[in-house]
């Protein structure tokens, strides 16, 4: 069992995953498609009757889905689809024409960037660039010494004459390198890995267990594969065997699609087209989410919170209200606590005039409890059993009172829950965190008939699309800070990382967590900056919230206090200096938000998305860039040492001190705690704004330009009014800024130049300027 540690007590889950059958001994092998015959062509693609081992026959389309793209489908029924699609549609081609030939052996059906070329007679597809060489192939059967199949090749599985899983396998070089599935906290590169597409409560974040799965994949070879289903779909990444990645599929049918690049940027790009695009948060949700932490809370509490963190100048623009804004007890049943909370209608004004947004947590279960149970019971609102009883189930794993599990399959239910948010948003609410959802049983069923099986996956998709509609029916937006994901869950902005723990080893596989997720087609993901579970050391602390500082969105939360008051003065003082620089950097990141939400590209992204020719930004998970200019290389233990990787292809300068790089290295660097390691790609012309206390809904004003090294370049600055192309041209002793758009430069300041290389004059839209001396990103180091 893979999620079953050994010699300790083995860990149950009211939602554990089916186990596909093992095969008896003496019992048949697969049934592999040996041969197909064309059944007709037409603008799109090319259909087949196969022939499978066991005798029987089953339908082959291959068709064009987009350029660079290949679709492959295999079923019994040329009709058949998903069983998750009775719920929620996951991908979502178009047709696109498509170049059919056809020869005695061969079909090759043309996508532009991609070609499959199918073999008849033995049947086999290979995929192939437009110049011809291979991009990967099928793999049509190890076999070992002693005759038996070691691989699952393109056809079924059948044990006790039913069908156990659909499968496909693809031959894997041995240098080839694998990444994405989701938010997964194993070290980036999956292979030697089984990657399984099962929501998990995943008790914190250092396993292989994931609360959000993504069934897709990028090879370092220049190619991506997606597969549809919501299903519990296993991928095999040269675990059984180092020469293929296979595919099982427990569903109707086979449906996968194989995107060419050549660049993680390429490959990405078709995935949007396929599943979507990301979801742009409004700007206010990239500054500091300050959480009350999973601990007693009152309105009194709050105000008084909120009022110190205004007068200690900490910037924050939202407040989260955790679970005790509810009655203990009676989660997630989204009724205030009145007697903590006598008045939140004025306390959310209070709170708005002081700059506040508030976020609320909940989650899509109600305990029994709960006052609102027996009504929602009573009409049908909540999961059931198969003899028709409502499913009580253990989600909170016997830390709190068992609970139903809203049926968003019923519309009744849907409207039932969306009112209970509506009145809350009504009255001033913000936005919600939507956690958990991860908690369906495999034998629950629901309203439209679906298994617990068919809806676990997307039902978190199902949750965060009523969450976020009638979010933005009230308040004008989508977007929700979302635990549990699944395929096309980029249109829900944010995620966050759940339950990690308070410890060195797991900010660690927390980054790796969101390179992994980032890579899967989702740009904007955070964490629990201090680490949720347990009480950070002081230098833990600090050390997280430079990381959180630096990521795409930030919210402290915890089990306990992660308010900067409640730790040393030289603790607080360091973390409140990361917030800060986020403030400063506010241009630069929301500029990096837009471009992702444009591309798909993460805003937090592994060292491949940019220099996917490095070998060596294959393996580093541990550092990543934020944007495209700045290197960040989050510390991982007390002692402030650690090695950082410059990527090859451009210079870095250190933001701190100035000192300039090649890339191509790695660097050892021992980092005082009042600073992250961040490096600055030269050539960067990075916009700063001084820190407010809030994001602010205006254009940036009193923008600092930082020509990075003083050499030609260029950017784009987006904001509310608009795109500003900033371009710079260094002439000899001149250097020459000019810009086209809203945006106000109001200084320019020059880093990483040396005596030698500064400019003798500087000008900025055809004036002279002074060029003023720059002291690093880290001014309050000390």
């Amino acid at each position: 069992m893979p999620y079953r540690p050994p010699l300790v007590p083995y860990e149950t889950f009211v939602a554990d995953p089916p186990d596909l059958p093992v095969r008896g001994p003496g019992e048949g092998g697969p049934a592999v498609v040996g041969r197909a015959e064309v059944t007709g062509t037409d603008a799109h693609g090319a259909t087949f009757k196969a022939a499978l081992a066991d005798g029987a026959t089953a339908v082959v389309r291959i068709d064009a889905a987009g350029d660079g793209v290949i679709r492959v489908r295999l079923a019994e029924d040329p009709q058949a689809r998903s069983r998750s699609t009775r719920a929620v549609a996951l991908v979502h081609p178009r047709p696109h024409p498509a170049t059919v030939t056809i020869d005695e052996r061969q079909v090759r059906v043309a996508a532009g960037a991609v070609v499959a070329e199918i073999t008849l007679d033995p049947w086999r597809i290979r995929f192939l660039r437009a110049d011809g060489t291979v991009l990967v192939e099928q793999d049509h059967g190890t076999v070992d010494i002693s005759g038996r199949l070691r691989t699952l090749p393109f056809g079924h599985s059948t044990v006790d004459g039913v069908r156990a899983a659909w499968h496909e396998s693809f031959l894997a070089p041995g240098d080839e390198r694998f990444v994405g599935f989701g938010e997964k906290f194993t070290p980036l590169d999956k292979r030697g890995q089984r990657a399984l597409m099962w929501n998990f409560d995943a008790f914190g974040g250092e396993s292989d267990r994931a609360h959000k799965n993504v069934p897709f994949y990028l090879s370092n070879r220049g190619y991506g594969v997606l597969v549809d289903s919501g299903l519990p779909v296993q991928f095999d990444v040269c675990q059984s065997t180092h020469s293929a990645v296979q595919i099982l599929v427990p569903d109707d049918l086979l449906d996968y699609y194989v995107l060419a690049g050549p660049t993680p940027a390429q490959v990405l790009e078709r995935f949007n087209q396929l599943t979507g695009r990301p979801y742009l948060p409004p700007r206010w949700a990239f500054g500091a989410w300050i959480s009350s932490g999973f601990l007693p809370d009152s309105q009194q509490r709050v105000l008084k919170r909120a009022r110190r963190i205004r007068d200690s100048d900490i910037p924050c623009d939202v407040l989260h209200l955790d679970c005790y804004w509810q009655v203990a007890g009676c989660w997630s049943d989204l009724r205030w606590n009145d007697r903590r909370f006598p008045d939140p209608a004025g306390m959310l004004r209070t709170l708005a005039d002081q700059g506040f947004r508030v976020c609320l947590w909940m989650n899509p279960y109600v305990m029994t409890a709960s006052p609102r149970y027996a009504e929602a019971d009573q009409a049908g609102y909540f999961l059931r059993r198969r003899d028709g009883s409502t499913y009580v189930a253990d989600v909170w794993h016997g830390s709190y009172p068992a609970s139903a599990i809203v049926d968003f399959t019923n519309p009744d239910a849907v409207r039932w829950f969306s009112e209970l948010l509506r009145s809350l948003l009504e009255q001033g609410v913000a936005v919600f965190k939507t956690d958990f959802a991860e908690g369906v049983p495999a034998d629950a069923v629901a309203h439209n008939g679906m298994t617990g099986v068919e809806l676990h996956n997307v039902y978190a998709l199902l949750f965060n699309d009523v969450v976020a509609q009638v979010t933005e029916e009230v308040a004008g937006h989508r977007t929700v800070w979302a635990r549990a994901s699944y395929l096309g869950g980029q249109r829900h902005s944010a995620q966050w990382s759940g339950d990690v723990n308070a410890t060195w080893p797991a900010l660690a596989s927390t980054l790796r967590g969101g390179l992994s997720h980032g890579l899967s087609g989702v740009p904007f993901w955070s964490h629990d900056t201090g680490g949720f579970h347990g009480v950070p050391d002081p230098d833990l602390y600090v050390r997280w919230a430079q990381f959180g500082a630096l990521s795409p969105l930030i919210r402290l939360h915890g089990t306990s206090s992660r308010m900067p008051w409640d730790f040393p003065p030289e603790a607080a003082r360091h973390a409140v200096a990361a917030l800060r620089l986020r403030y400063r950097l506010l241009p630069y990141l929301w500029s990096a938000a837009v471009a992702s939400a444009r591309t798909g590209l993460p805003m937090m992204r592994a060292l491949l998305v940019d220099t996917p020719h490095d070998p060596v930004a294959w393996t580093v998970d541990l550092q990543y860039r934020l944007g495209p200019d700045l290197l960040v290389a989050p510390v991982l233990d007390p002692s402030g040492r650690r090695e950082v990787y410059l990527p090859v292809g451009d210079d870095w300068i250190d933001a701190a001190t100035g000192d300039r790089y090649a890339g191509g290295q790695y660097l050892r660097v021992d980092v005082p705690l009042s600073r992250a390691p961040v490096y600055v790609r030269r050539g960067t012309l990075l916009p700063l704004v001084a820190p407010e206390l809030t994001v602010g809904e205006g254009p940036f004003a009193d923008v600092t330009l930082i020509s990075w090294g003083a050499v030609d370049a260029s950017t784009v600055v987006h904001d509310v009014d608009g795109d500003t192309v900033i371009e710079a041209v260094r002439d000899g002793a001149e250097l020459r800024i000019r810009t086209r758009g809203p945006l106000r430069v109001g200084q320019l300041a020059l880093a990483g130049v040396g005596a030698a290389d500064r400019p003798a004059r500087s000008l900025l839209n055809g004036e002279v300027v002074t060029a003023a001396p720059f002291a690093g990103l880290f001014p309050e180091e000390g």
